[in-house]
This record gives structure tokens, sequence and C-alpha cells, in this order.
């Protein structure tokens, strides 16, 4: 009798609902960008969050799981928020954002100056 008067449960939506490889893959893909954002090597980077340079590639690849004290790491060294680590199609945040934005302008007036130059030198 209790039972015909519960409403009936509802499955989670799928757009909530996520495995924890698919978890270990974002993760995995983010300290792999934001690595490469620096120009850090895994050894590197390994050094600076004081893991060795196998585990960090057992994160990177999704073998290995990250202990919350590592993820804390991750984010102060790449300068944004741990959450950051687990977005998907993130854009760079913080200061990442700040050096990125910085790199490209610096590349575009370098490529202006560059077609100035070889035009005043070639173009009459």
């Amino acid at each position: 009798m209790i039972l015909s008067i519960c409403k009936p449960v509802k499955p989670r939506p799928t757009i909530f609902y996520m495995e924890e490889r698919e978890l270990r893959g974002i993760l995995s893909a983010n300290i792999k960008r934001f690595r490469g954002l620096r120009g850090w090597s895994q050894v590197a980077l390994a050094e600076k969050i004081g893991v060795s340079a196998n585990f960090l590639a057992d994160i990177e690849t999704g073998k290995s799981w990250i202990s919350s004290q590592t993820l804390v790491k991750l984010a102060n060294i790449f300068g944004i928020k741990a959450a950051e680590l687990f977005r998907t199609g993130a854009e760079p945040q913080g200061e990442v954002r700040d050096a990125v934005q910085g790199l490209v302008a610096d590349l575009s007036a370098a490529l202006n100056h560059s077609l100035e130059t070889v035009t005043r030198k070639y173009l009459p």
C-alpha cells in the first residue's frame, strides 16, 4: 500500500552522470594542457609537486588517481582553482589565461613588425 502512494524515482539525467574513467580522462587532459602551456616537462612538473615522474605519467594517462593534496598542489602551481582541472573544454583561467593572451599579443606584434619590414624592403 505504501508503494502505491510513492512517486516513482526518476533516473538521473545522463548529463550529470559520469564514469570515473571519464573524470580521469578530463583531469589527465587538463593536466597535460596546463603543463604544456607552461612549457614544462613531466619531470619538471613532478618535481614541483613532489611526486615521481612515473606517477605523474600514470596520472596523465589515467592509470592512477590523484590525492586531494596533489590536486591542490597542481592547482596552485598552475595558478588556477582546483575545479578548473575537472572542466571539460575549459578555457585557460587566471594566470594561465593571462600568459596565453600575452603570448598571443607578443606574437601578433612580432608578426606585424615582420610583415611591415618585408613590405618596405620588397614592395615599392
